[in-house]
């Protein structure tokens, strides 16, 4: 009569010890995002117990407003463990629990096969893993933060399947009988109950035990909560080391203060400041920052230009690329003028926000333009209060190999706790900045990004020992 049957899950302590922040050297710290801790659900189950059914269930109760869903209805049974390539399945598990952004190969249901498209999977907290062996290889159930098995009877499973592959995939009545008799359930009965042993919550009757199913996903958002606050209480502490001096910092440009960026700064600070007057200051003060970013720029090469009349002239012509990244919404303000300077940079976005039950900073979409090694980054905030969503923002850029030096993030106002955070895990990056505030850590609001992605990952059979993965993202 239990509505679940369940062990221990891997890590259900109430206090989750996975570090976020360690140190690499004297003085600097390691920032790692939530997105290189992803909490990774497998589930398993017979061929039409009502995996999917339940895996879409914990999606719409995790998932919180701004996430976005792109489903894809590829949902494929095999009958044995051979028709899965289980090492790709490792390795792609491996490479996101790393934080890394992985390429899934689309599976065609028309052509049986892999097709040429791929799914892109970046910056995922939640990733669950359907599959009926998805609690078969030992390998992935190290990988796994919990493990659930829906356990339905096989009478019930053949109706289900059968109205599936009559109505949905176009196969007669006939051949999806001799299947289920010749493949599917002698598969089930020796390869897949076995797997039941190694789940941490049974599932009696899938999607009709409703108490079931309240129980393990309060379980896993109690999880979840507790990650989250380790996560604040860790971006927190990179501000509460000794003060620094400001002049020592080689890679902070602060705009100079004169009676010219004065004045500009006493408008812009005056709420009696029509909006017209507004946007044409802060453009100006735009335009000095990115000056400022440009005079960081130190690849150039000797060029000899032809000038009317015969005459040349000696000068010089930058040979690094440049590509502008906004961190929506408020970097936006400064892409008018990066736009005057630069007409043709490619321009990327990044939209972090802050969660508004936790306050946590999330990573809620990322468009990043194809770039070169060694191209210059132009990061752009228009004010950084906590330095949570530009570490986030940073952390971001260099999970897709862009290297600290390479970076230049460019602010109109920022706090000194802020800066400090900063650069005491990224000290390589530069940093330009218009006016530095000394707001003290009791002032600041913690409310920083973007809820959960969630991300379900369905295994489907290997052709030509590849494997194809489907997923379903709530968004």
């Amino acid at each position: 009569m239990s509505a679940v049957s369940s062990a221990t899950p891997q890590g259900s302590s109430d206090h989750p010890t996975p570090s976020s922040l360690h140190s690499k050297s004297p003085g600097v710290s390691t920032y790692i995002p939530p997105w290189t801790e992803p909490y990774i659900i497998g589930v398993a189950g017979f061929s039409g117990s009502g995996k999917t059914s339940i895996a879409q269930k914990v999606i719409s109760e995790l998932n919180q407003p701004w996430t976005r869903e792109q489903a894809f209805n590829n949902n494929f049974d095999f009958d044995e463990p051979g028709s899965i390539d289980l090492d790709l399945v490792v390795e792609t598990i491996k490479s996101l629990k790393q934080g890394k952004k992985t390429e899934i190969p689309v599976y065609s249901f028309t052509h049986h096969n892999r097709s040429d498209k791929t799914i892109t999977i970046y910056g995922a907290n939640v990733i669950i893993m359907e599959g009926i062996y998805a609690l078969y290889d030992k390998r992935l159930l190290d990988l796994m933060d919990i493990k659930i098995f829906v356990d339905t009877d096989l009478d019930v499973c053949l109706a289900r399947r059968l109205t599936r592959d009559i109505l949905y995939r176009g196969r007669d009545l006939a051949g999806a009988l001799k299947q289920w008799e010749v493949f599917v359930k002698p598969n089930a009965v020796s390869s897949v109950t076995p797997t039941m042993h190694n789940a941490d919550i049974v599932i009696p009757r899938g999607l009709e035990n409703t108490t079931a199913i309240e129980l393990m996903i309060q379980h896993i958002q109690k999880r979840l909560a507790l990650k989250s606050t380790l996560h604040l209480r860790r971006l927190k502490a990179l501000g509460l080391g000794p003060n620094f001096d400001l002049q020592s910092i080689q890679n902070l440009k602060i705009l100079p203060y004169n009676n010219h960026t004065a004045g500009i700064y006493s408008i812009l600070f005056n709420a009696q400041t029509d909006r017209t007057d507004f946007i044409f200051y802060f453009d100006r003060i735009a335009n000095l920052l990115i000056e400022v970013a440009i005079e960081q720029l130190t690849a150039y090469e000797e060029i000899d230009v032809k000038c009317c009349k015969g005459y040349s002239y000696k000068g010089l012509k930058q040979t690094e690329d440049i590509v502008a990244v906004s961190i929506i919404r408020s970097g936006d303000c400064f892409m008018n003028s990066i736009k005057k300077t630069f007409p043709s940079i490619p321009i990327g976005k990044l939209l972090i926000q802050s969660d508004s039950l936790t306050g946590e900073p999330q990573l809620h979409t990322e468009s990043l333009p194809k770039a070169k090694t060694g191209d210059r980054f132009f990061l752009f905030d228009a004010q950084i209060i906590s330095g949570a969503a530009a570490i986030m923002a940073i952390q971001v850029l260099i999970d897709h190999t862009v290297k600290q030096e390479n970076i230049v993030l460019i602010c109109s106002l920022s706090t000194e706790i802020g800066i400090r955070r900063i650069f005491n895990v990224f000290p390589q990056v530069t940093v330009v900045v218009g006016q530095i505030s000394k707001m003290e850590v009791a002032e600041l609001g913690w409310g920083w990004s973007r809820p959960l992605r969630t991300w379900r990952m369905t295994l489907v059979p290997k052709h030509h020992s590849r494997a194809t993965w489907s997923r379903r993202a709530k968004k």
